[in-house]
């Protein structure tokens, strides 16, 4: 996978409309973006957030007490689980997936706390072309309680749990779906979310989604990024997966989220 990182961009002091439109350009070309040694202020943060779309809050979580969009999302030193541990497409159970996740690194472990990211339009493409037709045409079932990933939400939604959250999510989406604005297709699974096929039982999808599983994070997809303060990555939703690594046990991390509205799949 590629990825994009911007230097000589100063967020804080306000970016024109051609570096926004070249920023949009390259995220939709790799996939992702990153930007270095950028700590902006919850306000700062926020505003350029909307630059890029519409945001929207998480369904489980409270956000900031004074911006309500922006999602903490802390390991503490005593906690052995992360949260969104797994490799996953953020939120896919909802009926309007988002369409971006931007993230900044607020405190970081000494070692340890890296986000790979996957690019499904690879995992799409290089799937065999009879694969690639009897995949087409199915749908699959997501949900927010599959259990992989609920375990992986416990501890902060324990802590900041939206009182108004609805107890459960699920959705039905393509499994190969068409990107809005590149027109490419993409993978639309995840191991975090995804329980089976339309129609089918989830004994009967698990061989096939367990091959688009392990297919769709093939080394050659993917690629590493490796946090300091003040880090941002930006990622598109509707065409790669993430995975936060857990290996930094006994250390804090803190970092905080803005999630931007998607479209339906299709």
């Amino acid at each position: 996978m590629t990825d994009q990182i911007f230097v000589g961009v100063d967020l804080a002091g306000g970016v024109d409309e051609a570096t926004i439109a070249a920023i949009r350009r390259a995220w939709l070309e790799h996939g992702v973006v990153f930007f270095r040694d950028q700590p902006l202020p919850e306000a700062t943060f926020l505003g350029f957030a909307k630059r890029f779309g519409t945001v929207i809050e998480y369904p489980f979580m409270k956000g900031l007490d004074d911006f309500p969009e922006i999602i903490p999302v802390v390991k503490r030193e005593h906690e052995r689980v992360n949260f969104g541990g797994v490799w996953h497409s953020n939120t896919s159970y909802l009926e309007i997936p988002p369409m971006g996740t931007i993230l900044t690194a607020r405190e970081i472990p000494p070692r340890g706390g890296d986000t790979l990211f996957a690019n499904m339009y690879l995992a799409f493409e290089t799937l065999s072309p009879g694969l690639q037709r009897l995949r087409e045409p199915l749908v699959a079932v997501n949900s927010s309680a599959k259990a992989d990933v609920t375990r992986t939400r416990e501890d902060q939604v324990r802590a900041n749990a939206r009182p108004d959250a609805t107890p459960k999510y699920a959705a039905e989406h393509p499994v190969v779906r068409t990107h809005p604005e590149t027109g490419r297709k993409a993978l639309y699974v995840n191991v975090g979310h995804t329980l089976r096929f339309r129609d089918r039982m989830e004994a009967e999808s698990a061989p096939l989604l367990s091959y688009l599983f392990a297919h769709q994070i093939r080394p050659e997809f993917t690629c590493r990024f490796r946090w300091q303060p003040g880090s941002i990555a930006f990622w598109d939703n509707r065409c790669t997966q993430h995975y936060p690594v857990n290996d930094y046990h006994g250390y804090r991390r803190v970092m905080h989220r803005i999630t931007l509205a998607g479209d339906t799949p299709r």
